[in-house]
């Protein structure tokens, strides 16, 4: 079974993190408000209860020929062979903790799903769906094509669009667009703004223990924060083009939208029947906002069973880095290179891994840690 390509999906981007303990609720908004209605196709609650459980009985694989050996000879790249005319900032994200461990999961996603039954990922869930609820109700919409389901996120951009303006607080907005020639899908846990009325991005960690991450999983949160930011504010500042949507996912822009959705879309006074005609909408009102880009990046941890903050900081944006960050993934996306797995100084992730049995690269670390542990023995201590 292969993921679905060309949808935003309902699985946040924290949850598809795989890294041992995740999910992002949001904090409180500043300014308490009438409740944001957030639509939801039916689709999405299908995705909500169709996470399996299975475990990892495959025999070892090495991909470390995965451009070159078959791929190459297909002419396929990374890219082609998985099907991923877009990326979602979740993977990416997943991608900068082991990029084998990544590449395993889309070889294999049953175990992938069997990951997504960890407690910690849903004791998250559920804390990230009450905090959502804090501040809008679920819509259920009834969506029969891809159109209309990529129809009720652009509803829920506009929707947010107007809250943000009047200085609320929103959750869960969606963001896209393309960066280093890559079309990028993400969701943002929560934009509001300070007292300064600078706009500020808020994403909440859950975490099983009553401690800050390690630097190795602080690496991925300010990575995802940093793609959101680019994200945003391209879409304010008008770079987002009619056709990147339409051709990177794959739509069809004359496609008129079904009923449920367009009756929404008639409730919010938005006249536009087709997917295409309710696209140009969204970009314009988008170009044209009043909000601004984003200004600070906030990362908050909370502890999961006693609800209590662990700490709160802010990370910079550096976007030449973060740029120079994101073409070495893209490398291996587009067969210029070959996946890699953790150094050595990493290998402790292993351990925390479902392929761990199985991934040549973890057992080739192993043999050259005994290695070096053997070379690095006090001919004194035998």
């Amino acid at each position: 079974m292969e993921e679905k390509a060309n949808t935003w999906g309902y699985v946040s981007d924290a949850e598809m993190l795989g890294i041992r303990l995740n999910d992002e609720p949001c904090v409180p908004p500043l300014i308490k408000t009438q409740k944001e209605k957030h639509l939801e196709s039916s689709d999405d609650r299908f995705k909500r209860r169709a996470i399996g459980y299975w475990s990892d009985t495959s025999p070892t694989v090495n991909i470390r020929s995965l451009n070159r050996r078959h791929p190459t000879e297909e002419g396929l790249t990374p890219q082609n062979r998985f099907r991923r005319w877009h990326l979602s900032v979740t993977l990416l994200c997943e991608q900068s903790w082991c990029e084998m461990k990544m590449v395993l999961g889309l070889l294999r996603p049953l175990v992938k799903q069997n990951e997504m039954k960890n407690p910690e990922v849903k004791a998250g869930t559920t804390i990230h769906l009450k905090r959502q609820l804090e501040v809008h109700d679920i819509v259920p919409i009834q969506a029969h094509t891809r159109e209309d389901r990529e129809a009720i996120k652009l509803l829920n951009v506009m929707s947010m669009m107007s809250l943000l303006e009047e200085g609320q607080c929103v959750r869960e907005f969606p963001v896209f667009g393309v960066l280093e020639g890559m079309f990028f899908l993400g969701v943002i846990d929560e934009l509001s703004y300070s007292t300064e009325g600078e706009l500020v991005l808020s994403e909440l960690k859950t975490r099983k223990e009553n401690s800050l991450p390690g630097k190795a999983q602080a690496k991925g949160h300010d990575l995802q924060v940093g793609l959101y930011k680019l994200l945003f504010d391209g879409m304010v500042n008008g770079t987002v083009k009619r056709s990147d949507i339409i051709g990177h996912l794959k739509l069809q822009p004359k496609r008129v939208l079904g009923t449920a959705v367009l009756n929404h879309a008639g409730s919010m006074g938005i006249e536009e029947a087709t997917f295409g005609g309710l696209a140009d909408l969204v970009l314009k009102r988008l170009s044209s906002s009043k909000v601004g880009t984003i200004q600070h990046l906030k990362l908050e941890y909370i502890h999961q069973d006693s609800g209590t903050t662990i700490d709160r900081r802010y990370v910079r944006c550096e976007e030449d880095d973060l740029r120079g960050e994101l073409r070495d993934y893209l490398a291996f996306w587009r067969g210029q290179r070959e996946p890699r797995g953790v150094d050595i100084e990493e290998a402790w992730k292993c351990r925390l891994c479902p392929f761990q049995q199985s991934c040549q690269w973890g057992k080739d670390n192993a043999a050259a840690g005994a290695a070096e542990s053997c070379v690095n023995v006090d001919p004194g201590s035998k």
